[in-house]
């Protein structure tokens, strides 16, 4: 649709472009899934036990978190390519640098530089579509980049059991160091340089504190990047609870979870395609709407019906309740960062921390709340749709 793109326009590919912004949103599942069944191994190599290889996943998303911030008034004031290219050699060198590292701690230190690195990524990605498109084209292209990004959960945990299958653990830092390297190869000639010189915001430490106090500032920004995140919220709920009602309670095997758990991922890849049909049509905050209502009105349904219900039965519900969050997260981005004007780096570095902290909130409160029934998990699922159509509703019209 020409009405969806933004007159800044480039000749790049819209296929070649969703494949690389959707490499680049890859860092964070890819970083962690793949070695997670490497704990064992990790604490024998460093003579330690589990628990502080677990610390290695803490500081991982920490780093995640602190350095969205950081690169959100960078791609504001250096263009998007020059802050991503750097990024993307930290997380590579410290890939590298993983595969021969000595010791545990200094294991966790390279984590941290892995996720500083592979950060601006995600940062960038988002700025990238929302200077490229209008609002329903942001939509409508975040929808076609779940096609390929969402692959990773699902691959990631597969190719990490594969390559130590074949190989030790370093195996799969290689791996990813390799992956980082392709993604500079990818970034430096097939993306585009989005943001023009004209539109660069020069600003020193005070113009920086400005630009996020005006971003927080915007009800009509917070509101849909608080119902995206109230809708990630949910997902992490499942992504915490669901081991323990999968496996404990209705006595799913481990070799079977990953299978229910790739059929709800796969039902989200449908989702953002759906999304995108409905988009021909209707506006983002009509398909916004929508998606809030049938969210909520299905995780009363599972909060009601999930403690008797049967394996095959749950598994439906929870496909319905999460099948939405694409719709909600992909709206709420467009509809978000169409207010951001030119501090998009700075609003996509908000929209990024705000997303985790709320969901690491979700998981937490999972585990807190933990009694061995379903309740935790699918009372937090509802809690993250009611917070999330609140939180649209209050800015809906600001």
């Amino acid at each position: 649709m020409p009405s969806e793109t933004n007159s800044a326009k480039t000749s790049v590919s819209t296929l070649r472009l969703t494949f690389i912004l959707a490499a680049l949103t890859a860092f964070a599942p890819l970083s962690t899934d793949m070695y997670l069944a490497s704990f064992s191994s990790l604490a024998a190599t460093f003579a330690t036990d589990e628990g502080r290889v677990q610390l290695s996943l803490s500081v991982f998303f920490f780093g995640l978190s602190v350095g969205q911030l950081i690169y959100g008034p960078l791609i504001d004031r250096f263009g998007r390519k020059p802050p991503l290219i750097v990024g993307l050699v930290v997380f590579t060198l410290a890939s590298v640098a993983i595969v021969v590292v000595p010791t545990v701690d200094g294991f966790i230190a390279l984590r941290l530089f892995q996720a500083l690195g592979g950060c601006a990524g995600m940062v960038v990605s988002r700025a990238v579509v929302s200077d490229l498109f209008d609002e329903r084209g942001t939509a409508r292209f975040l929808s076609q980049m779940m096609l390929v990004q969402g692959l990773a959960p699902i691959l990631a945990p597969l190719l990490g059991g594969y390559i130590l299958a074949v190989a030790p653990w370093e195996g799969i830092f290689a791996v990813l160091a390799l992956f980082g390297a392709g993604c500079i190869v990818a970034a430096a000639r097939g993306l585009p340089e989005t943001l023009p010189p004209e539109r660069r915001q020069a600003a020193g430490l005070a113009g920086i504190g400005r630009a996020f106090g005006k971003v927080l500032a915007d009800r009509a920004f917070m509101a849909p990047t608080l119902a995206g995140a109230f809708a990630a919220a949910s997902l992490f709920a499942f992504i915490s609870g669901s081991p323990f009602v999968y496996m404990q309670l209705h006595g799913v095997s481990q070799q079977h979870y990953g299978w229910l758990f790739g059929f709800n991922a796969f039902g989200m890849i449908l989702a953002s395609q759906f999304n995108r049909l409905l988009l021909r049509w209707l506006s983002t905050r009509t398909v916004m709407v929508g998606a809030l209502l049938f969210n909520m009105t299905m995780a009363v349904v599972l909060v009601v019906f999930a403690a008797q219900a049967s394996l095959p039965v749950l598994v439906g519900l929870l496909w319905l309740c999460l099948a939405t969050g694409p719709l909600i997260g992909a709206n709420a981005m467009a509809i978000a960062m169409s207010r951001a004007g030119d501090h998009r780096g700075t609003a996509s570095s908000v929209m990024g921390v705000t997303q985790f902290a709320v969901a690491g909130l979700a998981s937490a409160a999972v585990g807190l709340l933990h009694d061995g029934t379903v309740y935790p998990m699918v009372g937090i699922i509802l809690a993250g749709g009611v917070l999330a159509s609140l939180a649209y509703v209050t800015g809906r019209h600001a």
